[in-house]
């Protein structure tokens, strides 16, 4: 990984040994102590912490980013506005990581590198201060240098082998992996009523007690509380569970084309339109900038991405979605006047799960937002979604079937 990733493993180690010393637990962000400002052609960071903690950083590329892990920190009082003071530093993301970790990402404004980095503990009070200087690089510094560490605690599993998959009892239930979208450092949408990965979570519960409650299903999450998972650990936790089904759920903003209403996306190569692609741009967008290295997403998962596997997954897909839309119709829910799209969504791409995204709504409609924080309006698309798991259960067993004859 280049020099900067010898620096930043032998931040890490320091970090343990300061962690075996007694260091470890929840530190609170102190917001009048933390800025992150230009230093010449560079910038440099300052964080105030009420206690010493383990913690690494790295950079990444496309775009670059200064990403910085901590176990852990309670980041309330602070506000991306207020942190950032400079040019150099263009945006900055945190929150919760994984359970137990901690994520600060700084975008740069152009490549950088870490001249230093050092953590200091107040004897008296235990409160730390964390100082990194960045000074400039040139492209190729940067590029050689950048990369996550390799940390099991971090990584995805290994990549395993396709195995055949068992006949299923027709009247066993359908294991159906619900994934709230964004979590932890990725808020998703937000508006002065509901943040998008709150609302998610609670939908995901509700709509899951009603897929249970109904005998025909069994249930997973991606995730059961705040914190983020990347959109590749998703679909690797969709396929080493053996779902048969996944289930992405949004409520997102957006600006192009008529954007409320029930709307759900299957997956493909090109986006049927113009808002599709943009919404999947941002779905992206938001796993680059909380920090995760996509470049060998397809590599880590590659089990799941077979293109070979997907021309017989692909058709039970648009089934999924069209019978989804129909449930949603019958329950009355407001449905967009589009409600069948596809855009390349990355966390559609299991090879051999039937997948859809399911916007819910959009908070950027006042009617849709009004419907979302509703839990009436709520249950009745739940009982819209199971409906159409119903309907579509009963196709695809028919199908399969025919093609067995």
């Amino acid at each position: 990984m280049g020099r900067l990733f010898s620096f930043s493993a032998l931040i890490w180690l320091l970090a343990a040994a300061a962690w075996a010393q007694g260091f470890s637990g929840l530190a609170r962000i102190d917001a009048e102590a933390s800025r992150v400002r230009d230093a010449g052609q560079g910038a440099e960071m300052t964080l105030g912490l009420s206690q010493g903690v383990p913690y690494r950083l790295f950079t990444l590329d496309g775009p670059p980013r200064l990403v910085l892990d901590f176990q852990e920190v309670d980041w309330t009082g602070l506000t991306a506005d207020k942190l950032v003071q400079g040019e150099q530093i263009t945006a900055a993301q945190f929150g919760t990581y994984v359970p137990g970790w901690s994520r600060l990402v700084l975008q740069l404004a152009q490549p950088m590198k870490v001249s230093s980095a050092a953590m200091r503990i107040d004897q008296v009070t235990a409160a730390a201060r964390l100082a990194v200087l960045l000074e400039p690089a040139t492209a190729e510094e940067f590029a050689a240098s950048a990369g996550a560490p390799q940390d099991p605690r971090w990584d995805l599993p290994a990549p395993q082998e396709m195995q055949a998959r068992a006949a299923r009892d027709e009247n066993a239930p359908l294991l159906v992996m619900l994934d709230p979208g964004h979590g932890g450092i990725d808020p998703g949408a937000e508006t002065e009523v509901v943040i998008e990965k709150h609302l998610m979570l609670q939908f995901a519960g509700e709509l899951g007690e009603a897929l249970l409650r109904s005998g025909q299903f069994t249930v997973m999450l991606t995730r059961d509380d705040d914190y983020f998972v990347s959109l590749e650990r998703r679909i690797a936790m969709a396929h080493q569970a053996g779902a048969d089904v996944f289930i992405s759920l949004h409520a997102d903003t957006i600006s192009e084309g008529r954007a409320h209403g029930s709307t759900v996306y299957t997956l493909s190569r090109e986006a049927s339109d113009a808002a599709s692609a943009k919404l999947a741009e941002r779905h992206l967008r938001g796993d680059l900038l909380s920090g995760t290295d996509l470049s060998q997403a397809d590599d880590r998962v590659t089990g799941v991405m077979l293109d070979l596997a997907r021309q017989e997954t692909q058709p039970r897909s648009d089934a999924l979605a069209a019978a989804l839309i129909d449930g949603l119709r019958a329950q009355g829910k407001p449905i967009n006047n589009r409600p069948l799209r596809s855009a390349g969504f990355s966390v559609l791409k299991s090879a051999d799960i039937p997948s859809v995204l399911v916007e819910i709504g959009f908070l950027s409609s006042k009617r849709d937002l009004k419907n979302l924080v509703d839990a009436d309006w709520r249950a009745k698309a739940a009982r819209g979604i199971l409906n159409g798991l119903i309907t579509w259960r009963a196709q695809d067993d028919a199908r399969r079937a025919l093609v067995r004859k």
